[in-house]
């Protein structure tokens, strides 16, 4: 993932991760589409992590199947559900300069990608997120759903003084060492996960852009709305409570914009490598790269991994100007 330009320059990389429980009967066609997008029309280089929380049908098979279809694809097994949890997991090992998700029923128009990630491979911003409520959005939904998505962002205004307008669409980017940052502060591990690493990032003043999205419902979700609201509602009154208490504060890394930034030859930011050499290293516990596959141990936390890969440094950090 990792590559260099004609100047031995590394260019600035994305993984795209798919979080999925039980979705055999889609994921073949939704990262087939995905990849195939990606390969023709996004001029960075780019890994799509399929992040299988402890599905009970044929999920692993068919993810370890696209990996040895699929050049650019990885797959990860987690022994316990949650978005949030699986999100954590494979962004935080993450070797790419930016991390990003997105739902596996490709709700969201792949249009919106590149101008989501663009401004963090630029350094200019820290979040982005895609939202169905900004005013440019093309939205086809239900009015049940519209009408709850509505008065939670409602609600997250009141409660917590959000400006961001929009924060379950399941269409978000991160910059990795921003991520890592926030990461261990975020105590969600399912459809919260989204709020309050949004919540944390406006508390720290972190930058965060939104792109207006063009989304169609899904009529297969199943989503528990009731189940979820009313964990929402929890996890406000906790956010609430560090929010009184001062517990919102994050040590974070220097903006991306104090390191050298050039464009390569197809207009892709880069950065130069660290003093070590060619860029980010390979992060512990990484898979081999003829796999792609790789399992978290529902007993120790950790994964297995093939023989041929073993601990390395953490990504090396851009050079200061």
């Amino acid at each position: 993932m990792n590559e260099t330009n004609a100047g031995g320059v590394r260019q600035r990389s994305v993984e795209i991760v798919v979080p999925v429980h039980n979705e055999a009967h889609v994921l073949g066609d939704s990262i087939g589409r995905l990849h195939a997008y990606l390969e023709a029309s996004f001029p960075f280089p780019f890994r799509i992590t399929v992040a299988d929380n402890a599905s009970t049908d044929a999920t692993w098979q068919a993810a370890t199947g696209l990996t040895s279809r699929l050049p650019h694809v990885h797959a990860v097994h987690l022994a316990a559900k949650g978005r949030g949890r699986a999100l954590k997991y494979v962004w935080s090992r993450s070797e790419a300069d930016v991390v990003a998700y997105m739902d596996v029923d490709l709700s969201t128009g792949l249009d919106g990608f590149l101008p989501l990630v663009a401004p963090l491979l630029s350094g200019h911003s820290d979040l982005a997120i895609g939202s169905r409520l900004h005013p440019q959005a093309a939205v086809v939904r239900g009015p049940k759903r519209e009408f709850v998505s509505r008065s939670y962002n409602l609600l997250l205004k009141l409660g917590l003084a959000a400006r961001f307008s929009d924060a379950q669409c399941g269409f978000k980017a991160v910059r990795t060492e921003i991520f890592r940052a926030l990461g261990p502060h975020i105590e969600d591990n399912t459809w919260f996960f989204d709020t309050e690493l949004l919540v944390l990032a406006e508390r720290n003043r972190l930058r965060i852009h939104e792109v207006p999205v063009d989304w169609v419902d899904d009529p297969d979700s199943r989503v528990d709305i009731v189940a979820t609201a009313v964990d929402d509602l929890k996890g406000m009154g906790r956010m609430q409570r560090r929010i009184l208490t001062g517990r919102t504060r994050v040590a974070l890394p220097p903006r991306a914009g104090t390191a050298h930034m050039t464009a390569a030859a197809h207009g892709a930011a880069s950065v130069e490598p660290g003093p070590g050499g060619g860029g980010n290293h390979a992060s512990a516990e990484r898979t081999s790269p003829a796999t792609g596959v790789e399992r978290m141990s529902p007993a120790a936390g950790a994964e297995r991994t093939s023989p041929a890969a073993g601990a390395a440094a953490p990504p090396a950090r851009a050079r200061a100007a």
